[in-house]
């Protein structure tokens, strides 16, 4: 199989032990495994548990009581509805494999996660873009849309929230989206690893696996829980779906490590107190840089309402790759250029760090900007 290079993550793996300030970080501050036992009021006894644990595969589409957890996140999901990952990338491929064909007709939006067209793409089919726009505020053109899925559309990919616009599709439109699906009997594929993150209330997505009777979600620890060390994911999709990804499953996973599954178990029966602390960063982080962005004259954006991430445009005399490499070699901060995700003239911020490192970079970052 041939797949195009993912853009982004080569972009991290060159730089990303290089840099001083990783302002291209899309986690939620990551926590070690005493501020996650500190958090869900656990204790030594607690860990003692791990001890006792035999390093057996375990059970093979994650513990009952982890895949409980991941369906209490829902509305409508039951721990049938689940199967758990080698994290969210894990997941994503392993829908695409299972659904997509040579051939077939895929819809994916862009920008997005780059899975999410290079795989169907590795695969044969043939992928159409759903192109989001700035003056849309990064949401789907429903119109075009429709235009784009016809009867021979298997299947629709959407990250929401959006990576890297940070844009949220909300339930009246995440229904528009299924109705238009429906017409040609089509899969929706929602990429919803950052869900948990949205700047009010209680910051939970409408799931596309509770809206429409074939939608497949896919999410993990990494994101909103701050657990990406873990490597744990999921799909939550109908019966037949999660059937028929267990085959192709089987040939690459067998089953998630005994100890994440365990961690991961304990970080969602507290999902509460981990959500209250991911929202104290990414809420109060995303108005620091806010008001960051209004008083640069060279950058513009639109502010996202989710994620960890934003999109921001370069007013500037240089490639958004060059710029990028110089900022780091001569700041020490880390932002992602927009050609690694097809958006040249845009640089991703991810806003989700410690504070103190994003007001730090920041501030590095305007000393650079004064001299270009």
């Amino acid at each position: 199989m041939k797949i195009d290079t993912f853009g982004v993550e080569m972009w991290m793996n060159e730089w990303e032990t290089k840099c001083e300030f990783n302002l291209a970080e899309t986690c939620v501050e990551s926590l070690t495994i005493d501020q996650l036992f500190q958090i869900t009021g656990k204790n030594k006894k607690d860990l003692s548990e791990i001890l006792s644990l035999k390093m057996t595969y375990g059970e093979i589409k994650g513990s009952d009581r982890l895949r409980k957890a991941i369906a209490a996140l829902y509305e409508k999901q039951t721990l049938e509805n689940v199967l758990v990952t080698h994290g969210t990338i894990g997941a994503n491929m392993l829908v695409h494999k299972t659904l997509v064909d040579n051939g077939d007709h895929v819809v994916s939006i862009v920008p997005t996660y780059q899975q999410h067209f290079s795989i169907p793409k590795s695969i044969g089919a043939d992928v159409h873009f759903l192109q989001l726009r700035e003056e849309n505020n990064w949401l789907p053109d429903l119109d075009e849309l429709k235009r784009l899925v016809i009867p021979e559309t298997k299947l629709i990919a959407l990250t929401n929230p959006n990576n890297p616009t940070g844009s949220l599709i909300d339930k009246e439109m995440l229904n528009e989206i299924a109705d238009i699906a429906n017409t040609a009997d089509s899969w929706i594929l929602c990429d919803e690893v950052y869900r948990g993150t949205d700047q009010h209330g209680s910051g939970m997505t409408a799931s596309i696996a509770d809206i429409y009777e074939k939608g497949i979600s896919t999410a993990g620890m990494s994101k909103a829980y701050s657990l990406a060390g873990l490597r744990l994911g999921w799909v939550t999709a109908p019966n037949s779906v999660i059937e028929d990804v267990m085959i192709h499953r089987d040939y690459d996973t067998i089953s998630v490590g005994m100890i994440d599954d365990y961690l991961a178990t304990i970080a969602l029966e507290s999902v509460d107190r981990l959500l209250k602390r991911s929202h104290e960063i990414t809420r109060g982080n995303l108005s620091y840089l806010s008001s960051w962005v209004d008083g640069e004259k060279k950058l513009s954006w639109v502010k996202p309402n989710s994620g960890t991430t934003a999109l921001i445009k370069i007013e500037l005399p240089i490639k958004s790759h060059d710029f990028c490499v110089k900022l780091l070699q001569n700041t020490g901060v880390m932002f992602t250029p927009g050609a690694a995700m097809g958006m040249e003239g845009f640089i991703r911020v991810g806003y989700a760090n410690n504070p103190e490192v994003l007001k730090t970079g920041l501030s590095r970052v305007s000393e650079y900007l004064k001299n270009i």
